[in-house]
């Protein structure tokens, strides 16, 4: 797939075996919800495939508390049919009428995560429609370029092969991206129709937009579909992926809306993994991007961690590390991209987009990672404030502050880091919201820390003390034992401790508790147990059937101490 596509929206035979569906329920018209003000609050959570049933569970249970200010959803138009992810970006029709939901579920997600304090934000697929012929999702019969209802063969582009010469501006923007039929956006029709399905969608009360293969489509043609909201100001995320020499820029389309900073997550990715994180020191517009206030950034998308050309969750934590520096750091606005394991890159959702359960099935959750999801609130009380008291060993351990706000270590390194750190924070106990675990700076600003290997430190202003908000360890001094085993698994397995506690799950493998996969290949958990307790453990492995596989070997033993026991293990075969 050429480096500069967008989604890939592949086409395949069975992809166009197609079956009837069941058109989505309507609902009445009601006044639409509106959002809390979004405040400060300018992270994303990207909830790839996740059913707005589930999305609505999220935003109230995780994704409000730790302060993300948006959550993007997958398109949610009628599409073919068929179990690839791609199948949501090949419209048949403009109904709400896709596999994650209908018009109600999606509407009620909306409230529901309006209540929650987080806005939302539509995927939105214009730039074409699918290929092939069948049945939709929603029931809606199609052939290529015959959508009944919707567009006839005179709304498409008169180029009808498929965009080879990323050079050439109109093959670019008047050719079909891999064999999808391409709307002729300079037609009156076509620009009515699209901003009908778009005021739709704002009359379900969603709060903004992120424009699918923007680059594909002239940036006129966009502003002029935008002038016909109902809401012409509303939030536009373009999809425009920047390769060098080509003839259509990301940047033309800052006139109409934000725009995605490819460069950015590959420059991480090569950062993280092949240079010093001490170069980011100047990190963002002096590299060539985009103004910062109109950048949307992130570590990885749907695309790139499937192409390789960004970091993924297979890169354990170097990918998780990426997500702190990208959340502390004062550049755009960050989407955490939220979605689950994969080894054929063609894989749907699991469950059809129903999340159970984090951390089951294959969802991999990144949101709620406790290192990433606690940066949110990290980068909430910095936001405004520059970037102060730099520090680095040349290599890749660096560390910042957000002024007088917040302030960040990480070690990326395969030694632990032991330093004083010198920051502009004020005086007095802070909670660590990477460890959960309390620390002390001084009257001088300075505070003495120990960072494990791939591990970091941050602090803020609104997290004084570890009693909940954005560390989850109820009392970071108690006494009990911190699990960290290294043990490699495969989709759908995960790693669990038990033992002969009743905190353990008294050797139930049904109660057992289950281990943090943030940091890969590494599983973490924290459990509570009195002072004094000598206790016996092993950790188990299972998968998505719940089959259970026992390490092999005697039962680990521990005693506790004063404070909690930090028990560094490495799976049994």
């Amino acid at each position: 797939m050429h480096g500069s596509t967008s989604t890939a929206r592949r086409v395949t035979a069975t992809a166009l075996a197609l079956t009837a569906g069941m058109a989505g329920s309507l609902l009445g018209t009601a006044a639409p919800a509106q959002a809390a003000p979004p405040g400060e609050k300018d992270v994303t959570a990207v909830m790839f495939e996740w059913k707005f049933s589930s999305v609505a569970q999220a935003c109230t249970d995780t994704l409000g508390p730790a302060g993300y200010g948006f959550v993007q959803v997958s398109p949610p138009q009628e599409h073919i049919q068929g179990g690839q992810w791609w199948t949501s970006y090949q419209p048949v029709s403009y109904k709400i009428a896709g596999r994650l939901g209908d018009r109600g579920q999606f509407k009620s997600m909306v409230d529901t995560c309006h209540a929650a304090g987080v806005k939302v934000v539509a995927d939105s697929v214009v730039n074409h429609m699918a290929a092939g012929d069948g049945t939709g999702t929603g029931g809606s019969s199609y052939t290529k370029y015959n959508y009944p209802g919707t567009y006839s063969s005179t709304d498409f582009d008169n180029c009808t092969s498929q965009i080879n010469d990323y050079g050439n501006r109109f093959n670019v923007q008047e050719c079909e991206l891999v064999g999808l039929a391409d709307l002729d956006t300079g037609e009156d029709y076509v620009r009515g129709r699209i901003a009908g399905y778009l005021n739709d969608l704002l009359s379900l009360g969603v709060d903004g937009f992120r424009i699918d293969a923007a680059k594909h489509m002239a940036a006129g043609d966009l502003a002029n579909i935008k002038s016909r909201l109902s809401n012409p100001n509303v939030y536009w995320k373009h999809e425009a992926i920047y390769g060098a020499g080509e003839a259509v820029s990301p940047s033309e389309y800052l006139g109409s809306g934000d725009v995605q900073e490819f460069r950015y997550a590959r420059d991480l990715k090569r950062v993280f993994t092949g240079e010093n994180l001490a170069y980011l020191k100047n990190f963002g517009e002096s590299w060539g991007y985009m103004a910062s206030d109109k950048s949307a950034v992130f570590v990885a998308n749907h695309d790139t961690e499937r192409g390789g050309d960004t970091l993924s969750y297979k890169d354990g934590a170097t990918y998780t590390l990426a997500h702190v520096f990208m959340l502390a750091w004062p550049y755009g606005s960050p989407d955490v991209h939220s979605g689950y394991e994969f080894t054929d890159r063609d894989a749907g959702p699991p469950n059809g987009g129903q999340v159970n359960a984090c951390y089951s099935d294959g969802w991999k959750c990144q949101h709620a990672w406790r290192e990433i999801s606690s940066m949110v609130g990290f980068r909430n009380a910095a936001r405004g404030q520059a970037v102060t008291d730099w520090w680095d060993n040349g290599a890749d351990q660096i560390a910042f502050g957000r002024g007088s706000k917040a302030y960040v270590a990480i070690n990326h390194e395969g030694s632990s880091l032991t330093r004083t750190f010198q920051t502009s924070l004020p005086a007095g106990d802070y909670c660590d919201v990477q460890s959960g675990k309390g620390v002390t700076v001084d009257g001088s600003g300075r505070f003495t820390a120990t960072l494990g290997a791939d591990t970091a430190v941050a602090l803020h202003v609104n997290a004084r003390t570890c009693g909940g908000g954005t560390a989850p360890d109820p009392d970071p001094q108690a006494s009990g034992a911190s699990f960290a085993v290294n043990a490699t698994t495969t989709p759908g397995q995960n790693i669990y401790v038990t033992g002969n506690r009743p905190e353990l799950g008294n050797w139930n493998p049904g109660s057992a508790l289950e281990l943090d996969p943030a940091a890969y290949p590494v599983w973490k958990l924290d459990v509570d147990l009195p002072e004094g307790t000598s206790f016996e453990y092993k950790y188990l492995r299972k998968d998505a059937a719940g089959n259970v596989t026992w390490e092999s070997g005697s039962n680990r033993t521990a005693t506790v101490n004063t404070t909690k026991i930090n028990l560094n293990d490495t799976w049994r075969n």
